[in-house]
């Protein structure tokens, strides 16, 4: 692994105000875990906007962000505690840095 981000998933949430905190703990709640035992991961920021949320990961390629969201810890961990707080399905996006 090295410390420079290659790939970025971005992970945009629709979140009604009253349930940022909420999902910002969350976020919180498995930083330390994504940054330790995933594969690759160099980063993970949380971005509130009127609108929305974003979560932005930082990875050393494209298939270890891809291999992030088949992972455990974002399907059994991260999505159940988002669900709830959720308006619609998330909008997931991966772009590679060039």
């Amino acid at each position: 692994m090295t410390d420079t981000v290659n790939s970025y998933l971005e992970v945009t949430l629709d979140v009604k105000p009253e349930n940022r905190e909420a999902a910002a703990k969350v976020y919180s709640d498995y930083k330390e875990p994504f940054l330790k035992t995933i594969p690759g991961a160099i980063s993970k920021n949380l971005l509130v906007r009127d609108a929305d949320v974003q979560v932005l990961h930082g990875f050393d390629s494209f298939e270890q962000a891809q291999n992030y969201l088949e992972s455990s810890l974002f399907n059994n961990d991260v999505v159940v505690g988002l669900k709830p707080l959720l308006e619609q399905n998330p909008e997931i996006r991966i772009y590679t840095v060039n």
